[in-house]
């Protein structure tokens, strides 16, 4: 026999290194309950499934059962029945990741109803003491907050007991940017390699990296000089997944009419991008990217991310990332006097307030500035 029972309705079969879980489902006309077994790669995946099932089946019955309903099945159940169907594929990635790693681990075995504030509290202090930055913290707060509330809006729990849980104060990370004369340093020693549009459609347009990697011809208008920008490309789970923008706002379209490299720049790929088809027939795999792989692969964006750093590491630059380039085209926008609604539109911002919170660090010089000019005015009536 080589399978192993781990927990009830979970065994390992240690020949195939799998978990077998058991469904029991009872039928709404009565008769014998029916039995489903599924194969899953880790116990993490088994516990997950079954918790998610034995949850929808507790639910349907109604009545006192409920109260048996623990955290961790109806974390479970919440993922499958409400974030799978309305959230991107990254989305419920990150959520399951904190869920199974984290959440389920420490406090899944806590009956729904008897969850405390005092519980979270403690999980929130823990996961801090274990050097978690702040705000991952704020992120295990917050699922926990959204699954607690969907099982309040259902009657489940009488209130959201996160509501009294005090996760810690949001970090601000360092923030890295050059500017224009640093930036045009960095083009230089890129001009020609296959970092050079990378690095320029970060720098001159602000993209992020997982918009720069799923970057087609069919959104470039290459007559009238504009970008629309309605895609992007990350990972799941080691996985590339193309899916729509962060936001509505994030849908764009930017001109570069008049930036005479930019210009020659994306001429330039469209014809080594025609040349290239030519020569590789078949073997080139045309799926339209403007930045990729010879052959026609794009990248993904931790590539792209690594490469930039061991570009730089032989170079005197300072250090950035390519996220850091996008602060820098904020930057140079902002030291031009840009109004900051146009910065936040080419951004892909949902509005200002989201521009000015993310790059207070550059919009504090404004204030400065704005007092400066005010004392100058009155220094000149008093004379």
């Amino acid at each position: 026999m080589s399978r192993k029972v781990i927990r009830t309705n979970i065994a390992y079969d240690t020949q195939r290194h799998s978990f077998y879980v058991t469904f029991r489902t009872k039928p709404e006309n009565g008769g014998p309950t029916q039995r489903t077994t599924r194969c899953y790669h880790s116990l993490e995946l088994a516990i997950q499934a079954l918790d998610s099932h034995d949850a929808r089946r507790i639910l349907a019955k109604g009545g006192k059962g409920i109260r048996e309903v623990t955290l961790g099945q109806w974390l479970s159940y919440w993922l499958h029945q409400m974030v799978q169907p309305c959230r991107t594929a990254s989305t419920m990635h990150g959520y399951t990741m904190i869920v199974r790693n984290h959440l389920a681990p420490a406090l899944g075995h806590i009956h729904l109803r008897d969850l405390t504030a005092a519980q979270i509290q403690d999980y929130l202090n823990e996961k801090s003491t274990e050097g978690l930055c702040p705000n991952t913290v704020r992120k295990h707060h917050g699922v926990l907050h959204a699954a607690l509330e969907q099982a309040r809006r259902r009657e489940l729990v009488e209130r959201n007991v996160a509501d009294q849980a005090v996760p810690p104060a949001s970090s601000q990370p360092e923030h890295h940017f050059y500017d224009s004369e640093t930036m045009n340093k960095l083009f230089s020693i890129l001009a020609g390699t296959s970092m050079e549009p990378v690095v320029k459609l970060a720098g001159y347009l602000g993209l992020r990296r997982s918009e720069i990697c799923a970057l087609k011809w069919s959104s470039v208008d290459r007559e009238n000089k504009i970008i629309t920008i309605s895609e992007a490309r990350t990972a799941v789970n080691g996985r590339s997944v193309d899916k729509g923008t962060k936001n509505n706002s994030s849908a764009r379209r930017l001109g570069y009419r008049g930036l005479a490299d930019m210009e020659e720049l994306m001429d330039r790929l469209w014809q080594q991008r025609q040349e290239e088809i030519a020569r590789m027939g078949p073997d080139y795999v045309d799926q339209g990217y403007v930045v990729c792989h010879s052959g026609g692969q794009p990248y993904q964006a931790d590539y792209l991310s690594n490469r930039l750093q061991r570009v730089l590491k032989k170079t005197e630059l300072p250090y950035v990332t390519l996220h850091g380039l996008r602060h820098s085209f904020t930057s140079i926008a902002h030291s031009c006097n840009v109004p900051l609604y146009s910065i936040s539109r080419a951004l892909g911002h949902s509005n200002t307030n989201t521009t000015t919170q993310v790059y207070m660090h550059l919009f504090d010089e404004t204030h400065l500035t704005v007092v400066q000019e005010v004392g100058r005015a009155i220094d000149c009536g008093t004379e």
